[in-house]
């Protein structure tokens, strides 16, 4: 088992996440900030689960920018700067693979899957399978309407745009997941049934988001995916 100050801090991080992420949807969905691409409705809140207060501040800060709702005291809605848009931009990647790897996280974990005795293995197929589809998924929903693009070009599109950043966000988490199957906790190792263990996650989703974002900065320069 792990330490308990570990235990406690993994139950004080998780729990300031669902707070954060009820925040942001109660802001969206209740006090009527909804944003003006849909789907970003969705992102905001997915990405304060793993982001916890720096995701919610985030939102304050520039989310709210794109709400219909939203009256800026000054300055243009919607026009940020360069690294923010491309870190917008990441979160769509961000969401999907995060809402993805929960996903398959618990679905593995409740068969108890493994490949050679190892739970890992089945993890990293898994999570990067649902990353993928839910990845390209939000970024379908976020490109076909700012170019007004058909079912099939949109999610060429979306293929092109978010499959490279997919990529890289699962590089970053899966390099984590394996230090800490691999290095930190052997034995035994973390389940999903453990909060340490999603506290272990959010750390590697994070880690994802910055060892994608490269990806999303060369891609927008390139006219390949929007800036937000």
């Amino acid at each position: 088992m792990p330490p308990t100050w570990l235990t406690v801090l993994a139950w004080l991080s998780l729990a300031s996440a669902f707070v954060c992420a009820g925040l942001i949807a109660a802001d969206i969905f209740i006090r009527g900030f909804r944003q003006r691409m849909w789907i970003m409705n969705v992102v905001w809140p997915l990405t304060a689960l793993y982001t916890g207060p720096l995701g919610w501040l985030a939102y304050r800060r520039w989310g709210r920018l794109n709400s219909p709702r939203y009256r800026p005291q000054s300055g243009a809605r919607g026009h940020y700067p360069f690294w923010v848009s491309v870190g917008i931009s990441d979160t769509h990647c961000g969401a999907g693979c995060a809402l993805g790897d929960v996903i398959s996280e618990w679905a593995l974990f409740a068969v108890g899957a493994t490949i050679a005795g190892v739970t890992l293995w089945p993890e990293y197929l898994a999570d990067f399978a649902l990353a993928f589809v839910f990845g390209i998924a939000f970024q379908y929903f976020a490109i076909a309407p700012m170019r007004r693009l058909g079912f099939r070009d949109g999610v060429i599109a979306a293929l092109k745009s978010d499959a490279l950043s997919v990529i890289t966000f699962e590089i970053g988490l899966f390099g984590w997941m394996a230090l800490f199957f691999f290095v930190f906790f052997t034995d035994p190792h973390l389940a999903p049934d453990h909060a340490a263990y999603w506290f272990m996650m959010q750390i590697g989703m994070v880690l994802g988001f910055l060892t994608s974002y490269p990806a999303n900065s060369w891609l927008i320069r390139h006219g390949i995916k929007e800036g937000m």
